[in-house]
């Protein structure tokens, strides 16, 4: 009896207690007891603990027209001690609900009984059960013609399904539970239609680390294989696309999620390991990308395409936070700039990127520049941020100028969250569906005027919310009170003048999503990293091996997926800082221990060690010495060479030094950009320098007298033979021989440069003729401890 479930003023203590008393002053008269008892029954049932639930678990159509045949079906489940006795489940169609605010009434309480109103449509159109045991759930499926629910006015009613039944404990027949949702009823077109806008948001978290393979084709390496489950069938991301392509939607798609897929479908893709370690990932999930990616590809032909900045940075953080720090906005420029060239690239489409969308649509002033700073100029907001102040009787269109070209696109608040939440039950997904399609035709049965209205959904929808936003874009599109439109005509529409344009104080943003945002330190840690990869870009050959996958980490260390996941994120941004310094340190100088100089001058070689696999230039070896009036470089206190060596190689670059003094001087090899900058570590050693003494220079000066007298020696040597050969050959010419005078064959005749046994044993050897006395100097690097020779 549905006066039983409406009975008001008691408690349910006082309530209970009032039965008891009563049912023991009047055991022996149970049908007066009865008759006393029916106003407290329904709140004796609901304040016991031992209801009946209802969950209706799917209803068809969602929105019914004429001649239509209502069917809902669901389980009723017996909660309590005791069997439950005559049960049926009927139908009942409530009051018309003329406002959104009543609309949220009966949301938020859908199994109140106390709240069950209307009448049932008739003992024709329900469903008996003879008995409910306890705990256990039973089926129960309803068909009704629409035309037997006595709907009147167009508008939307509360309906409920509601089991009747009675249990020993109180032998009457009562309403044991209910599960009221709504009924859309626009039997007909309406004469003004709502503009209505739904984006499907495609996007992920962050899968990509800033790792790759060293061959060519620079395998990537994912931080987790939890994109693939995504991508199976019947995933989150495989059901975005399967439900979204038959949906006149507007795609809202994060560049960084086509860039990991598209990375997968290459193949060869690595997963990260423990500590440096990868392996590699299963090759069927490289088919799973392929089809997925084509799966989109035919999805979005034809409808509009909208491409957030690259890994979809979080605008809230970066301007809380991440103004205070050089660069950081620069990063969000670059995240712009490259979105359009990925969408383009891998669904060969051309996308919009004049959309900013601030994380749940909460923008304050900060925010909005931060927002159109790197040249967006359409902010999405949500209706809960950018609140109505004028009072208005009806949601005004979503376009609203805010200033400075820009303009604020507010998605309604409802519509946009009615699919949060766990939806994998079925009647929860049920109820989710009929509340959106009641909001949506309470909106527009407020005015006459035509609005544009945009619905912006969570960022990253389950599976089972995908399906229930699904079903309600089908039944709203399907529809009588709305059409279709994308996100750009909602933008361009016109402005209603008494909607509000200001945008809230910094100080009305939300404490909640306040907490969750990036601290300063990632922005801090990310301009570090950058500063180190423009340090580390100079000296490469083929820069975009480098700056392109660091590029994109460092997009990704500032994206939305870490909003509540602090030590996730700054895992990541570790792990890209600490690769970058890897590679940056596989360019390097080798470590000298001690070297000798034992003279005046020396050659010092310094190496340099190149274990990248492309060759590295741009580079300067600077040698200083800390003691130059002892040792110099090149004749002053340092001295520099360019360096340019292949990948996988090491040079030894040579420097020539000179000693003043005896002792120990300190040696500091540093390589420097040829910009000036420092790059990686200097490497110190010590050079001791030995001076020529005392016993050497005698042992020397000895050694460069006799070498004068034996060039003297010569030179009289010499002259003597000279003066020989000049007396014989006059001798020749008085008494010549019949063989005629300088026939050099005549028996006796003797050449010029001939010699006797005798005098050739005192003729010294010609300069060029030994040997060196001292093997060539070695072009080797330096051992531990060497001795370098002049």
């Amino acid at each position: 009896m549905a006066e039983a479930a409406d009975f008001q003023g008691t408690s349910a203590s006082p309530a209970r207690r009032w039965l008891r008393r009563t049912g023991a002053l009047l055991a022996g008269a149970p049908l007066l007891a009865g008759l006393l008892q029916l106003p407290a029954a329904a709140p004796a049932a609901a304040a016991s603990g031992d209801p009946v639930s209802v969950a209706l678990d799917s209803m068809s159509p969602n929105a019914p027209t004429d001649g239509d045949t209502l069917t809902v079906s669901g389980t009723v489940t017996n909660n309590g001690k005791q069997a439950v006795t005559g049960a049926h489940v009927g139908l009942r169609v409530g009051p018309i609900l003329n406002t959104r605010s009543g609309i949220n009434d009966v949301a938020q309480h859908p199994d109140e009984l106390q709240g069950v109103s209307g009448s049932e449509v008739g003992d024709k159109y329900t469903q008996k059960f003879a008995k409910l045991a306890p705990g256990v759930a039973e089926r129960f499926s309803i068909s009704v013609p629409v035309d037997k629910l006595d709907l009147g006015a167009n508008g939307v009613y509360e309906f409920g399904v509601a089991l009747s039944g009675q249990t020993s404990a109180q032998p009457w027949q009562q309403v044991l539970g209910v599960q009221r949702t709504f009924l859309p009823w626009q039997p007909s077109d309406a004469d003004t239609r709502t503009r209505t806008t739904v984006l499907w948001p495609l996007l992920s978290t962050v899968h990509m680390t800033a790792k790759t393979g060293a061959g060519e084709l620079q395998t990537p390496v994912f931080l987790n294989d939890d994109l693939a489950k995504e991508l199976a069938p019947g995933g989150r991301l495989d059901q975005m696309v399967s439900l979204g392509k038959d949906l006149d939607v507007t795609w809202v798609i994060d560049p960084d999620l086509l860039a990991s897929v598209d990375a997968m479908a290459s193949g060869n893709y690595r997963l990260q390991g423990a500590g440096d370690t990868t392996v590699a990932g299963p090759k069927e999930h490289q088919a799973l990308a392929k089809q997925w990616l084509a799966s989109l590809q035919k999805a979005v032909v034809g409808k509009e395409v909208v491409a957030l900045p690259f890994a979809d940075p979080d605008l809230a953080s970066l301007a809380h936070r991440g103004t205070s720090v050089t660069g950081s906005l620069s990063h969000l420029k670059d995240a712009t700039d490259v979105a359009a060239t990925t969408v383009k690239t891998v669904l060969h489409v051309t996308p919009s990127t004049d959309y900013a969308w601030p994380v749940n649509g909460a923008v304050d002033p900060s925010i909005m520049r931060v927002a159109t700073s790197a040249g967006a100029d359409r902010v999405i907001a949500r209706s809960d941020s950018l609140q109505e102040t004028a009072g208005l009787s009806y949601t005004p269109s979503a376009a609203r100028p805010v200033g400075g070209g820009t303009t604020a696109v507010v998605a309604d608040a409802k519509l946009s969250t009615a699919f949060e939440g766990d939806l994998t039950k079925a009647a929860d997904s049920t109820l989710a569906v009929q509340e959106f399609l009641a909001q949506s035709l309470e909106i527009n049965a407020q005015t006459d005027q035509q609005r544009s209205i945009v619905v912006a959904p969570q960022r990253l929808p389950t599976a089972a919310q995908a399906q229930a936003m699904a079903a309600a874009v089908r039944a709203l599109q399907g529809g009588t009170w709305s059409q279709a439109q994308d996100l750009t005509a909602a933008a361009k529409a016109k402005p209603d003048p008494s909607a509000t344009t200001r945008i809230p104080s910094t100080s009305a943003y939300p404490t909640y999503l306040r907490r969750q945002e990036l601290p300063a330190s990632a922005f801090e840690q990310i301009a570090r990293t950058q500063d180190k990869l423009d340090d580390f870009q100079v000296i490469l050959s083929d820069q975009s091996r480098v700056v392109t996958p660091f590029g994109r980490a460092i997009n990704r260390g500032m994206s939305t997926s870490w909003r509540g996941q602090s030590d996730d994120g700054d895992a990541f941004r570790n792990g890209v800082e600490g690769w970058l310094d890897d590679l940056a340190g596989q360019v390097r100088l080798i470590d000298k221990s001690e070297t000798k100089l034992s003279g005046r001058s020396a050659t010092i070689p310094v190496t340099v060690q190149n274990n990248l696999v492309q060759p590295v230039g741009h580079l300067v070896l600077r040698l200083t010495s800390t003691q130059p009036t002892r040792l110099k470089i090149g004749g002053k206190a340092y001295y520099e060479q360019p360096v340019d060596i292949a990948g996988g190689h090491a040079q030894s670059v040579k420097f020539t030094t000179s000693a003043n003094a005896n002792g120990r001087a300190t040696v500091i090899a540093q390589l420097y950009t040829e910009d000036g900058q420092e790059y990686g570590d200097a490497v110190t050693f010590d050079v001791k320098v030995t001076e020529v003494t005392p016993t050497v220079m005698l042992v020397i000066g000895g050694g460069v007298l006799l070498l004068v007298l034996a060039g003297f020696r010569m030179y009289t040597q010499r002259k003597r033979a000279a003066a020989r050969q000049a007396g014989e050959g006059g001798a020749g010419a008085a008494g010549e021989d019949s063989d005629g005078p300088g026939n050099p064959d005549a028996p006796g005749h003797r050449l010029p440069e001939e010699s006797d046994s005798t005098a050739g044993a005192d003729d010294p050897e010609q300069p060029s003729d030994p040997a060196p006395d001292t093997a060539p100097e070695s072009t080797d690097p330096s051992g531990t401890g060497e001795r370098v020779d002049r």
